[in-house]
């Protein structure tokens, strides 16, 4: 029988989508929760798993085609007859979860093996052999059953399989944020030669291994080496880009954020030494090897500590119910630029993470946004933002809030200068903190004390134990 795929709400309401491209094609065997195509909403690029395990029986939509929410994208050819469920035609609709990234089908508990047997066939899908092969020891034997009707032929197959799996008691030493990059790479870690202490494989390690050479564009982007942009042909003038996605969505949000909410910008320049010096020597330390500190986790760390006596940068105006709503928990936004524009993902319930957990969910946070496959989930429900202007070489700047936020917190470069220390001028390294709030929620009272703070953390780490 045949089954539609409607293109689901991908999350805050969002009407419409853009298919980005396809993952699949007509005739292709898919598996239940194999990524079938990418489609831009109006904040990320973020993949659709498959509803059904089947044949891709007809594709309705092409690439660069906006489609309306519950619009039919795809269907599938799904064995079996109408009726042997007792349920109707849209049951297996009924046990689907949201398609958000991350997210897929319930896995339906048949005990039927008639679709791990169809995994072998699914050329555009190399990553469903690992589920078949995770689901019983026999996958193998299982899906070799329907290639070759004479089961002696296929009884070598098995014992090749086997020690396949045995490296795996091996697996190289690394972290999780370098596991995903090699993952988003496509590098087997085992061929990588770590140069971190006892062998660790490093994010460096991994971005070497694969060089940019002869990557695509996007796997070069994730390993830091972007691919040149195509220039205008020779005798254009203009070029015209339309606006939508992540561009059109910015582009209103921060029109409605500018003209609603009065902004304040305050800076302050501090001189971060003791903070750089913490810095090196937490890269030293055992206990962070492998973790990617730079000093945007440190600003990050002391912004969730300094939250906790000024309370009201964490708020926001709710202008419907006439009401302030005030957080009691932190989700911390991080601005990323993207190749499609910028997105503000934020980290969850940031304020209760440590230092080395806060330093892994924000590489994690920044690989997924420059891969473009942050979730809608991701980028709503933010309390208050950073965004690291100093990664681009600048001092200062005056920050637009995020939509629905009472604060952002722009970071500037760390610079050696002359400065006083100790009644004498010395080259030490300053850094500018740029504060924009909202002066509805927040008196400039509220707001220079919490930057007075922050930079009294950051030019003495150590005064953190009289704020906490």
């Amino acid at each position: 029988m045949i089954k539609e795929f409607r293109l689901p709400d991908l999350g805050e309401g969002l009407t419409e989508s853009e298919i980005v491209a396809w993952k699949v094609a007509v005739g292709d065997t898919v598996t239940l929760n194999q990524i079938i195509a990418e489609v831009e909403t109006a904040k990320a690029v973020v993949e659709l798993p498959s509803p059904f395990a089947g044949v891709v029986a007809a594709l309705h939509e092409q690439p660069g085609t906006v489609v309306e929410v519950g619009k039919p994208i795809v269907s599938f050819e799904i064995e079996g007859d109408d009726g042997g469920s007792g349920s109707a035609p849209d049951a297996g609709a009924a046990k689907r979860e949201p398609n958000l990234v991350g997210y897929g089908a319930v896995l339906e508990a048949s005990g039927r093996p008639a679709r791990r047997a169809r995994t072998f066939a699914a050329p555009a899908a190399p990553a469903a052999a690992p589920v078949a092969a995770t689901v019983t020891p026999e996958a193998p034997v299982v899906a070799a059953a329907p290639v070759v009707a004479p089961a002696p032929a296929r009884v070598p197959e098995p014992a090749e399989t086997k020690p396949a799996a045995a490296p795996a008691a091996e697996r190289p030493r690394s972290t999780p944020p370098v596991r995903k990059l090699a993952k988003d790479l496509g590098v087997d870690l085992e061929a990588v030669t770590g140069t971190g202490e006892h062998g660790l494989i490093t994010r460096d390690d991994v971005r070497n291994f694969v060089g940019g050479g002869d990557l695509p564009a996007a796997a070069q982007e994730l390993a830091g080496t972007p691919a040149q942009p195509a220039g205008p042909a020779r005798g254009e003038r203009e070029t015209r880009t339309p606006i939508k996605g992540v561009r059109k969505f910015t582009a209103a949000a921060m029109v409605a954020s500018a003209f609603t909410a009065p902004h304040v910008t305050e800076f302050l320049t501090i001189d971060v030494t003791p903070t750089m010096e913490l810095l090196a020597r937490l890269k030293a330390s055992r206990a962070f090897a492998g973790y990617k500190l730079t000093p945007l986790t440190l600003v990050s760390k002391a912004v969730l500590i300094a939250l906790r006596n000024h309370p009201t940068l964490n708020a926001r105006w709710d202008e419907a119910n006439q009401e302030i709503v005030q957080f009691n928990y932190v989700n911390l936004g991080i601005a990323a630029a993207t190749p499609r524009g910028l997105t503000v993902p934020n980290i969850k319930d940031a304020d209760r993470m440590s230092l080395l957990e806060l330093s892994t969910a924000l590489t994690e946070l920044t690989d997924t946004a420059r891969a473009g496959k942050t979730s809608p989930e991701a980028l709503s429900g933010g309390t208050i933002s950073i965004t690291n202007i100093g990664v681009f070489g600048i001092d200062a700047g005056t920050p637009i809030l995020n939509p629905g936020e009472a604060a952002i917190l722009a970071l500037g470069a760390v610079r050696k200068m002359p400065w006083e220390y100790r009644d004498e001028v010395a080259l030490r390294q300053v850094m500018t903190l740029s504060l924009s709030f909202d002066h509805r929620l927040v008196d400039g009272e509220q707001g220079s004390r919490f930057l007075q703070d922050l930079g009294t953390m950051l030019a003495d780490p150590g005064m953190v134990l009289a704020m906490v």
